[in-house]
């Protein structure tokens, strides 16, 4: 037998569904939400009156009709909650601070670049950034609904709540040892989520960007590590644990070159940043450090059909667009997006290039039906991506508290 649902069931949901659109829309009026989530206008009435009372969205006055009553414009109110993001990532720990309609009003940063690091250096240098947020906006503490975390590696997911001892981070690339969420970051009256960076960035683009509104897209992104996140039917493909999407380390050269994570011939082995600047260095190049001017440096002498360059980068698209290939045939994606710092500087210098390429290793017709595109927030996007963490909770979970007034 089917489970019956309560009223409070439907209420909960249909709170849900018109908070996400506004969310999304930012703006609409009472036609547009029961038009754009299926509802009654009566509902729309009910479920707006309530988001009111929690001080979420606001009336920000009306237009004129064609001849009834003026329509009154519903609006997300800005300050109504807030949502913090973190990127662990590459170059550092980014702490970045949105409100309702996901502006970013504050950011720190510390320079404690993953590469390298311990776990407690990460840590110490993550709980400096959290605090130093919070004590500049000591006003808006009960405002703020969580945090999100944006981590490397494997962000196992025992119970799909993004949250609590569920959360186990395996970052095996770095050499960490399986860390637990709390031991990362402890973060007393804050509720902390956590989700793999790449698959963070990827729902910054489904919600706000390249691949918003497509349900069956992949999401790229490419610098020194390569991650994937497959929305399929307007989800993120997660799998039984939350790993799906680990596509860097997907095997592409028996006995290939050796990758960080142990093993050989992986993805980002071959077209990660170290790699593209090893394989430079091995043919007589001399980028200057490891991070975007060395690659830049390596695609400006490419373009400049330098041999030992343009080698480097024409192998480089070779593996990329075999790769992607698979996924497209595999997954059927109306979409490609690449980000990523690499990813970034590849499409714009190579974007015609590397879509040929693609199109000619997938099967005729799964690779005549996608578009491929840059990624909208060019892959400085994972804090806001790990910021929708708690945004979600929001959306799908009512919290009691004094609303905003004012």
């Amino acid at each position: 037998m089917a489970e019956q649902l309560t009223t409070r069931d439907v209420r909960a949901h249909n709170r849900s569904r018109v908070l996400r659109e506004l969310v999304l829309s930012q703006e609409s009026t009472r036609g547009g939400l029961a038009l754009a989530c299926g509802l009654s206008p009566a509902t729309i009435t009910n479920v707006v009156g309530d988001l009111e009372a929690e001080g979420l969205v606001e009336d920000r006055g009306s237009v004129p009709s064609d001849g009834g009553r003026p329509i009154v414009r519903i609006g997300i109110r800005p300050d109504g909650a807030y949502l913090l993001g973190a990127d662990v990532g590459e170059k550092g720990v980014a702490v970045e601070l949105f409100d309702l309609s996901m502006r970013r009003v504050d950011r720190e940063f510390r320079d404690a670049a993953t590469r390298g690091a311990s776990p407690a250096e990460i840590s110490a240098a993550l709980q400096e950034a959290v605090r130093a947020i919070l004590d500049r906006n000591a006003a808006l503490r009960d405002r703020i609904v969580g945090l999100g975390l944006g981590l490397p590696g494997i962000v196992e997911d025992a119970d799909g709540t993004h949250a609590g001892a569920g959360v186990t981070l395996h970052a095996q690339s770095l050499g960490w040892p399986p860390l637990h969420l709390d031991e990362l970051l402890a973060a007393p009256g804050l509720d902390v989520l956590a989700d793999n960076g790449a698959k963070a960035l990827a729902a910054a683009e489904m919600w706000f960007g390249s691949a918003r509104g497509v349900d069956h897209a992949l999401v790229a992104l490419l610098g020194r590590g390569v991650g994937l996140g497959i929305v399929t039917s307007g989800r993120l493909l997660r799998g039984a644990r939350s790993s799906a999407g680990e596509w860097g380390h997907t095997k592409i050269v028996a006995n290939g070159r050796p990758c960080r994570c142990g093993g050989r011939g992986c993805l980002e082995a071959h077209v990660g940043s170290d790699a593209l600047l090893s394989a430079w260095r091995e043919r007589g190049g001399e980028p200057d450090g490891s991070g975007w001017r060395a690659l830049d440096a390596l695609v400006t002498a490419a373009d400049a059909a330098d041999p030992a360059a343009a080698a480097v980068v024409d192998e480089a698209l070779d593996v990329l667009a075999l790769s992607l290939a698979n996924l497209v045939n595999l997954t059927n994606p109306q979409k490609v997006v690449l980000g990523g710092w690499v990813g970034l500087r590849l499409m714009q210098s190579r974007r015609e290039e590397l879509e040929a390429r693609v199109r000619a290793a997938s099967l005729d017709r799964p690779g005549s039906q996608f578009e491929i595109e840059v990624c909208h927030f060019e892959g400085d996007a994972v804090a806001l991506g790990a910021a929708l963490l708690p945004l979600e909770k929001l959306i799908d979970s009512p919290v009691v508290r004094t609303p905003v007034t004012g």
